[in-house]
């Protein structure tokens, strides 16, 4: 146990390690960036003495070691700083938005998930058939497609075409249930589409190299059903990898829907990043930044926790 235990510290250690490198390169990243802010906020028409007072006031005059630690000392007390463009609190602000982005990934991963698990199994099953090839030459196509693509074609036909549901998916909390997810129906297809050919993929991938094992051998020589060989032999033995891939493909569902909040005008975290990246709100752009670094590296360090702990070869490598 003092092993494991040590294992899954190192693992924290290393991903609150990597969450501060990367804090260092958002923050570096924003502070590069040309224009000006102080001029972005008063506008063409400011004068010298205004933008010289705005740069003081906004911190533009300090070193940037200190601006950085400064930042980093109010991200550890929970104050991301206060928007430039609107005034506002801005983790305040991101707290719905961040909401709303998770409401949507977690119904996307509820669909996609599961179904990817499945196709996997039946992959697998029906290897070098017609329903492997068929699975495999469609998630093939889906994952070939940029989701734009898939966005603004899934709009022309579904909303556009057969009016099933709209195409700007604006939720507020006076809705039901049924019409949040009626009404955010085709980014959920969308990106169900997208996650769900690498899922499958690398499940059937995980399950074949399994099949391959001697025990494997053994239970068909027992006679037990091809299918139960899978799902009660081979399926559990290559969770670490499907773990792995799954949670990857979560954590993209939370960090990369911005190109699909953007095409829906979805009030999520893509969104909001965007629009302020448009205004130069440089303090929105670090706190969205970190945000996503966090939950990336936070899921990909689950999956390797969940790995450690379902695969006794990984305890000890020796």
């Amino acid at each position: 146990m003092s092993l494991l235990l040590k294992l899954l510290a190192q693992r924290i250690a290393l991903g609150l390690l990597l969450l501060f490198l990367v804090s260092i390169l958002i923050f570096s990243g924003t502070i590069i960036l040309p224009g000006d802010v102080a001029q972005q906020i008063l506008g063409q028409s400011a004068t010298p003495e205004a933008l010289a007072n705005m740069r003081r006031d906004l911190g533009l005059n300090d070193p940037p070691i200190q601006r950085y630690f400064n930042w980093l000392g109010g991200v550890l007390q929970g104050d991301l700083g206060t928007s430039l463009t609107s005034g506002k609190d801005i983790a305040e602000s991101i707290g719905k938005r961040l909401g709303n982005t998770l409401f949507l990934a977690f119904w996307a991963a509820i669909i996609s998930v599961p179904l990817a698990i499945l196709l996997g199994l039946i992959a697998v099953r029906y290897r070098e058939r017609w329903p492997d090839k068929l699975i495999s030459a469609v998630t093939l196509a889906s994952i070939s497609v940029p989701e734009f693509l898939i966005a603004y074609v899934a709009i022309f036909f579904v909303s556009v075409r057969l009016r099933w549901a709209p195409s700007v998916t604006t939720i507020n909390d006076s809705m039901s249930l049924g019409e949040k997810l009626h009404t955010i129906s085709i980014p959920i297809a969308v990106l169900t589409l997208v996650v769900l050919a690498h899922m499958m993929r690398m499940t059937r991938a995980a399950i074949l190299n399994v099949m391959q094992s001697a025990y494997i051998e053994t239970a068909e020589l027992k006679g037990l059903r091809m299918f139960t060989i899978i799902w009660k032999h081979a399926f559990p033995n290559s969770i670490a990898p499907v773990v792995n891939v799954v949670m990857l493909n979560l954590a993209y569902l939370v960090v990369g829907v911005v190109v699909i909040e953007v095409v829906f005008t979805y009030p999520g975290m893509g969104q909001f990043l965007v629009d302020h990246v448009s205004k130069r709100d440089i303090p929105v752009v670090q706190a969205c930044g970190l945000i996503f670094a966090a939950v990336y590296i936070g899921l990909n360090m689950f999956a390797d926790i969940v790995s450690i702990v379902a695969n006794p070869r990984l305890r000890h490598p020796k």
